[in-house]
């Protein structure tokens, strides 16, 4: 039992730690959503994709150089990595409304891509896990060169009671929607 208690106290502070470490973005984060149109309501989302992300512990903290250049880790500071971040989530949430989709699907594709949405939008128009799951392995993963469904470990909660804790090579990650609202409850709940 103690043990027990000691691993969930250590957990605790370190997304207590992470979750400070991510808001010291806040005001970076508040002027993007500005600049292009989203919402302070939008706010805790953007934060909590910097948690998902990097915990906001590099330079790149929204991984969002790969939208803008096609290279991965080539934006060379804080405040364009969440320039471009939030422009690109500006980009696939304005796309999902426009399909009629939910928001979480607008997420997802932050990760996918924005043809997720189209997927989406033709097989029920609401962001689930198995809809993640067959779009990672039917068309992300083939197109970056994962032909035969290999997966890898991914371990969390959502993902082993999904599928035992796999993902598909070069597939994103088929969690992410879901990953990024557990973050923003943690965001929520440290606060």
């Amino acid at each position: 039992m103690v043990v027990g208690i000691a691993t969930a106290g250590f957990y605790a502070y370190r997304a207590h730690q992470a979750v400070k470490n991510v808001e010291s973005y806040s005001d970076i984060v508040t002027s993007a959503l500005s600049r292009d149109g989203l919402s302070e309501t939008d706010k805790n989302l953007v934060l909590a994709i910097i948690y998902q992300e990097t915990k906001g512990g590099e330079t790149d903290v929204m991984q969002s150089s790969e939208s803008v250049t096609g290279t991965t880790n080539t934006t060379s500071n804080s405040t364009a990595s969440i320039e471009n971040g939030v422009s690109h989530l500006a980009d696939m949430l304005t796309y999902a409304q426009e399909k009629n989709v939910d928001v979480w699907t607008g997420v997802q594709a932050y990760n996918f891509g924005k043809s997720y949405i189209d997927f989406v939008a033709k097989n029920g128009g609401k962001n689930t896990l198995d809809l993640a799951a067959q779009y990672s392995k039917d068309v992300v993963a083939p197109s970056l060169g994962n032909t035969t469904g290999e997966t890898y470990l991914h371990l969390n909660w959502d993902s082993i009671l999904y599928n035992g804790g796999k993902l598909y090579v070069d597939g994103g990650n088929l969690f992410y929607a879901q990953e990024v609202q557990n973050k923003m409850n943690l965001i929520d709940w440290f606060k």
